[in-house]
């Protein structure tokens, strides 16, 4: 069962600033999308966003009804319960039988319900936070920036239907890639073949390894610096690589398409 822990020393004022960057960058991610969809007409709601089987519309369900089951969670943590299992799916069940407007309409009111619930969260309140996810807790930090990810991710896959050249703004990238060893927890596969690549990025400057085995792929952080590598490349694109939106057709120019980069796309092949 999720437990909620007070962390908090006796007399001592609790940080307000827990997770307050994830919120923020969060809050910047909520105000794109919202203009990002301002620009898609209704008779464009059914087109292909970036992953090839999702409609626009169907990414912006998939926000809606991530944002619901998020504020859920965020409500049962505060509360030291578990949300239960069933909630989810009948949530999705809800937005998949809503038309293409609708779940435009209402992901945008999710959206802003979710981050306003988000902001109100008091100090002490985020220095006790727990919440469970599968094997691990999250801490109120990793709890907002795990919504990041999937917001700012699943932006760009409706801006870059208009806009090819589209990036993830640096406000984000910077939190996506100090997550990206978790995230890649759920995203590596393996490829069958035994190899080490290392990377560099720009924008934030960060180094990673990825050890790939015939039974599986890890990411591991570096210590930043001048050694020997493999790849280098701005970290919002290498965040994109990680979630499998790294093809060459959205790879920055002056980024080698050489055989480092085609083993990691095997190792990241995303959606």
């Amino acid at each position: 069962m999720t437990q909620l822990h007070d962390d908090a020393t006796p007399g001592q004022t609790p940080d307000a600033t827990v997770g307050q960057a994830q919120v923020d960058a969060l809050q910047a991610s909520v105000r794109r999308l919202k203009d990002v969809v301002a620009a898609v007409p209704d008779h464009q709601l059914t087109t292909r966003a970036y992953p090839a089987e999702w409609t626009v519309s169907d990414v912006l369900s998939h926000l809606g009804s991530g944002a619901v089951i998020t504020q859920r969670r965020l409500e049962d943590a505060l509360a030291g319960q578990d949300t239960p299992a069933e909630f989810a799916p009948g949530v999705w069940d809800l937005w998949n039988a809503k038309g293409p407007e609708a779940q435009r309409d209402d992901a945008l009111a999710a959206d802003a319900e979710l981050l306003e619930r988000l902001e109100a969260v008091a100090a002490q309140e985020r220095a006790a936070f727990a919440s469970s996810m599968g094997p691990m807790t999250l801490d109120f930090a990793q709890f907002v920036g795990m919504r990041l990810n999937e917001h700012a991710f699943h932006t760009w896959d409706i801006e870059v239907v208009q806009n090819p050249a589209a990036t993830i703004p640096g406000s984000a990238a910077e939190l996506l890639v100090d997550n990206l060893e978790l995230v890649a927890r759920f995203t590596g596969q393996p490829t069958g073949d035994t190899a080490t690549f290392a990377v560099l990025t720009t924008d934030p400057a960060r180094a990673f390894v990825v050890e790939l085995t015939p039974t599986s792929a890890v990411l591991t952080p570096q210590a930043a610096g001048t050694e020997a590598h493999d790849l280098t490349l701005p970290g919002e694109a290498f965040a994109r690589l990680v979630y499998g939106r790294l093809d060459a057709a959205h790879t920055p120019t002056g980024v080698d398409a050489d055989a480092a980069l085609q083993k990691l796309r095997q190792a990241f092949p995303g959606p």
